[in-house]
């Protein structure tokens, strides 16, 4: 098919991204983290600074009926505030190693090459898609006071007092022969109020959901005992089984859900509504930028500029069961 080309025209391309229409692109970015993707973490928007979520706490609110009003229940109002980071991606790159990679009319015939628009569309992807990952990783395990991180839940939950020690389990590597037992631990550990939430579920690294489905897969079969090889034939007398990935996965009628930015041999347990994704995703705080530095410098490079905000956190210590790791403050 013929392709037809203006000759007479040299067009520098810049496309900006930045404010309103940024948040499309930071959103599809950002909700790509697996763990926000699966929609076990709450997304909580639109932070431009802080944001202050208030706890209560109830206790005394029954007694004994009298003619009299007596206030003699106790609430107890506490807060935790959220301040995402700052964070930003700079990258510099020269046009001139991409004249082999695209095709000489996309880079125009003139010496001055400009930024192919499918390279800026693929560059744009290919970063936030970049960013994505990284921030699966970061949303656990993530250290504010480490240069391009914010903190992550693992990370205070590991320094938190008001973590219950009685809902810390081992820290034993996990394998097929010991996962069964370890969800059995942990539930267990779970409070008849966090076991009433309706959003209660597992988050679990990689490695567990792989261990876990191996063992129903066929490994050991439903007995007495964990790992009995004999006895306990399981639901329709199939034994333990699975026969699909990670879609649907659960422990007790529990839902695990897979984190790959969990650490290896991590498991924690609470709900949806206690674990909370903090960003200004679509404030005027975000921008995407790429620019051809030709018009303003004279140089072949262009620049891709990015920034956003972000924090994960959790509301309730108290409502939360783990495995992996351990807490030095209790």
């Amino acid at each position: 098919m013929k392709k037809d080309i203006n000759l007479s025209t040299t067009t520098n391309i810049t496309s900006t991204y930045v404010g309103e229409h940024a948040s499309d692109y930071f959103a599809a970015a950002l909700l790509a983290a697996a763990s926000l993707d699966s929609g076990g973490i709450t997304v909580a928007p639109n932070i431009k600074y802080q944001q202050t979520f208030t706890k209560m706490a109830t206790s005394g609110l029954i007694t004994n009926a009298t003619c009299d009003f007596d206030a003699s229940s106790t609430v107890t109002l506490s807060e935790k505030v959220v301040t995402p980071k700052e964070l930003q991606v700079n990258l510099q790159m020269c046009k001139k190693d991409f004249v082999q990679q695209f095709d000489a009319a996309s880079m125009g015939f003139s010496a001055h090459s400009e930024v192919p628009k499918n390279f800026s569309d693929f560059l744009i992807g290919h970063v936030l898609g970049s960013v994505a990952a990284s921030l699966e990783t970061q949303i656990w395990s993530g250290n504010s006071s480490t240069a391009g991180e914010m903190n992550g839940i693992i990370t205070e939950l590991a320094l938190d007092a008001n973590l219950p020690a009685a809902q810390e389990g081992a820290t034993t590597a996990l394998s097929t022969a010991n996962i069964v037992a370890t969800f059995t631990a942990i539930t267990d550990d779970i409070t008849p109020a966090m076991y009433s939430q309706p959003n209660l579920a597992f988050y679990a690294s990689t490695n567990a959901v792989k261990f876990y489905i191996a063992a129903l897969g066929g490994h050991y079969v439903l007995g007495a005992t964990p790992f009995s090889s004999a006895g306990g034939a399981g639901t329709d007398g199939k034994g333990t089984q699975w026969a699909g990935r990670t879609e649907g996965l659960t422990y007790g009628g529990i839902p695990i859900i897979h984190c790959p930015g969990l650490p290896d041999d991590h498991i924690i347990c609470t709900y949806k509504e206690n674990l909370i994704f903090g960003t200004g995703m679509l404030n005027d705080t975000n921008e995407i930028k790429l620019i051809d530095m030709a018009p303003i410098d004279g140089s072949q490079n262009f620049r891709f500029v990015a920034r956003f905000t972000g924090v994960a956190t959790y509301l309730v210590a108290e409502d939360i069961c783990t495995y992996g790791f351990a807490n030095s403050a209790n």
